[in-house]
């Protein structure tokens, strides 16, 4: 009995928690465009519910950038002024209204592309992992206008650019790319590390496709910088799983948690991929350093993060590296793909595979049928002795 209640007990615990609260939303994406300079646009993805509203709002002006706002009013809007947003003081050129109904709010920005030069490292813990070249700043890339790649039938767009100043040539076949989707409910794509959505979250998928490397053996990583609510950094947490159904050979979880609820989260796994199929052969590690409280200064700018939140604020950053000097690497198909998961509420949480939950039950159900067939093996011995009459 204490067995089947183990199992049982176990079986509710696997199912996906992750989902509890979530309301039905209308998502919708749309452009906005500066109308006298139709390249400098912002990609606005906001997510209706009954009481509520998820605004994202991501750039390419400056660096790339997203902002969260949660709101507890389905009638919420975002308002943009462009003379003040593309000006050199920005503060209040972004807005969410009404004001009063903001419930959390905080931004993202990716700011410099690293790249190490690794061969000669035999540490693959070595902090960096090679020789460092300068960093590609990513608010002097030039990127593409994003209203052709917006497909709205998907939920997607692509934000693709390549450094404005290359002079060797290194992005002369290249791209930098920011995939961008949002999800009108629940489930999964079909890619590795197939992370569960929800209609309260947005997908990132950061592609590096087609630059020459500057090292033989290059590895690259991504600057990232967030704000910090007070005078502390956000927590990151890490999450342990015995199940690698949806991300082979990774059994974690990395989440970047901004506070208490209601707050928002990035949530990704340790992998990244060296090529577009993003198997188990291909899949390289991802190393994120502890965050760390920075200066505004020392960060590229984004206007978008000005505008909405002003200058005084308080930023910390951290570092992602993809791949080790032992491979596999960029090196392989000149391709690096990494993907992330922002939302705000309670994050999605894996539930265990039915591979995993079969091997289970069959572990916690075999010990339970021997003893159940022991108990009655003996029962009935007992009975079968119990009638027998003695001669005397």
């Amino acid at each position: 009995m204490r067995i089947a209640v183990l199992l049982l007990s176990l079986l509710l615990t696997a199912a996906p928690f992750g989902l509890l609260g979530e309301e039905t939303r209308q998502v919708s994406l749309k452009v906005i465009s500066d109308w006298l300079d139709t390249s400098q646009n912002l990609l606005h993805i906001w997510a209706v519910g009954a009481t509520s509203t998820l605004h994202y709002v991501w750039s390419s002006l400056g660096p790339p950038a997203v902002l969260l706002v949660a709101t507890n009013t389905p009638n919420s809007t975002l308002s943009v002024n462009w003379s003040l947003l593309i000006s050199s003081e920005p503060d209040g050129g972004l807005v969410v209204l009404p004001k009063e109904s903001i419930q959390f709010s905080s931004a993202i920005v990716f700011t410099r592309l690293f790249e190490f030069d690794s061969t000669d490292t035999a540490d693959a813990a070595a902090k960096p992992p090679g020789k460092s070249y300068p960093p590609y700043s990513l608010a002097n890339f030039s990127w593409a206008n994003i209203t052709d790649s917006l497909d709205p039938a998907t939920l997607s767009a692509t934000f693709r650019g390549h450094p404005i100043h290359d002079p060797t040539g290194a992005f002369a076949s290249g791209s930098l790319a920011f995939r961008v989707q949002a999800f009108s409910g629940s489930g999964r794509p079909a890619q590795p590390p197939r992370l569960l959505h929800t209609a309260d979250t947005c997908q990132l998928e950061v592609d590096l496709v087609g630059a020459s490397p500057r090292g033989n053996h290059s590895l690259f990583g991504l600057e990232v910088a967030t704000l910090g609510h007070g005078p502390d950094c956000p927590s990151v947490q890490e999450q342990h799983s015995i199940d690698d159904e949806y991300a082979p050979a990774v059994f974690q979880l990395d989440q970047l948690l901004w506070g208490s609820l209601p707050s928002g989260f990035m949530q990704w796994r340790p992998v990244a991929f060296s090529q577009k199929q993003g198997g188990r052969e291909s899949a390289m590690p991802c190393q994120a350093s502890p965050l760390y409280p920075t200066l505004a200064y020392l960060l590229p700018q984004s206007p978008i993060v000005r505008a909405f939140f002003g200058s005084q604020n308080n930023f910390c950053a951290f570092n992602l590296t993809f791949g080790t000097s032992t491979g596999p690497g960029y090196w392989d198909k000149h391709y690096l793909s990494w993907s992330m998961l922002l939302g705000v509420g309670t994050p999605p949480v894996d539930a265990l595979s039915s591979l995993v939950l079969g091997i289970m039950a069959v572990a916690l159900g075999a010990p339970a049928l021997v003893l159940l067939a022991g108990g009655v093996f003996l029962l009935l011995g007992h009975k079968r002795y119990s009638e027998y009459q003695p001669i005397n």
